[in-house]
Order: C-alpha cells, then sequence, then structure tokens
C-alpha cells in the first residue's frame, strides 16, 4: 500500500462531499419547529399512533425548510396530496386488510396525487398508515390535514419572522416552469 494512498482517498472524499454532499447550516429555530410540530402531532392523535408518523410528517418538515422552492414542498401538494393519500389508504384499509390493499393504497394514491398535481413524496407513504395502524376514519381529516396545514401555515410565518428562515411559499405569480413546458401539460 502506497503512503500517500489516505491523501489521495481524502481528495476523492473532499471531492464527492463538494458535488454530492448536503449543505445545512445548523439552525436552533428550524429544531425547535420540528419538536413543536411534533408535540402538535402528539395533540392530534392521542392512542399513541402519532408516534408512528413521525417519519412521514418529519420529512415534510424537512422538505418544507429545506427544499422551499421546491414544486413538492408548496402549500398544495403538501396539503391536498397528504390528505388524499391517506383518504385513499383508509378507504382501502376498510374494504380489506390485505397485503394487496396496502400495496393498492399506495399504487393508487401515487397515480392519484400526480392526476391532481399533487405529487409530496411522505404523502405516497401515508397511504400505507391506515392499512398498518388501523386509525380511526378520520385520519385523514382529524390527524393529517390539520396537521398539514400547521406546518404550511407556520413555515410561511416562520419566514417572515425569523431572519435568515427560507422564504416559504412560491409566490403564485413566480414562473417556475417555462411556457413550452406549460403548454405540454
Amino acid at each position: 500500500m502506497r503512503p500517500d494512498s489516505g491523501v489521495g482517498m481524502q481528495r476523492h472524499l473532499v471531492k464527492i462531499l463538494d458535488a454530492w454532499g448536503t449543505r445545512m447550516k445548523f439552525s436552533v429555530s428550524a429544531y425547535l419547529w420540528f419538536l413543536f410540530m411534533l408535540a402538535v402531532l402528539a395533540t392530534l392523535q392521542r392512542d399513541r399512533i402519532g408516534l408512528f408518523l413521525v417519519p412521514p410528517f418529519l420529512t415534510t418538515l424537512t422538505i418544507l425548510h429545506l427544499l422551499p422552492e421546491s414544486p413538492i414542498a408548496q402549500p398544495y401538494p403538501v396539503i391536498v396530496g397528504s390528505t388524499v393519500s391517506a383518504g385513499i389508504g383508509t378507504v382501502m384499509a376498510m374494504l380489506s386488510r390485505s397485503t394487496w390493499a396496502i400495496v393498492g393504497a399506495t399504487g393508487l394514491a401515487f397515480i392519484v396525487i400526480h392526476l391532481l398535481r399533487a405529487y409530496h413524496p411522505p404523502a405516497v407513504a401515508l397511504s400505507l398508515y391506515p392499512s398498518l395502524l388501523h386509525p380511526s376514519v378520520w385520519f385523514p381529516l382529524r390527524v393529517v390535514l390539520p396537521f398539514m396545514i400547521v406546518a404550511v401555515v407556520s413555515a410561511a410565518a416562520l419566514c417572515r419572522v425569523l431572519p435568515g428562515w427560507p422564504r416559504y411559499p412560491v409566490p403564485l405569480h413566480a414562473k417556475r416552469i417555462s411556457p413550452e413546458i406549460a403548454e405540454r401539460l
């Protein structure tokens, strides 16, 4: 083994991190917001199911904070995509408790939120929860919808009162796609 091989590996690691590594500044306010939102989640679902909802909900908060200009972070896909997906999962769980119902709920949610132009990645995961955890039939409206509304509204409010908080949401008048692409949609 060559004595300078460690230096060469370090250079490659630096190149990899520069090209592909995430650049997230430590933000106490973001972590406090995450904790506050998890407390909101705890109040929405009293039968401890909220603990299992942490992954998709925390993923949504991360997207809102780190990718605020992304189409998947905008209020419409976050609120509508998540609520519709949870609704699809709830209906499928009422129809059947089989593995195929879970697969069907996920696939159907993926298709429907695409058709609604409301794609939000954690929303697809929310379609699984009714079949896995058997919450109330009101799960989409009593848990998912209020949480997503509070997440979107609080992210929008924080960007107006905290310096350095990312701007959210993208203004309605902002052009996000070229006219040529919009024409094909």
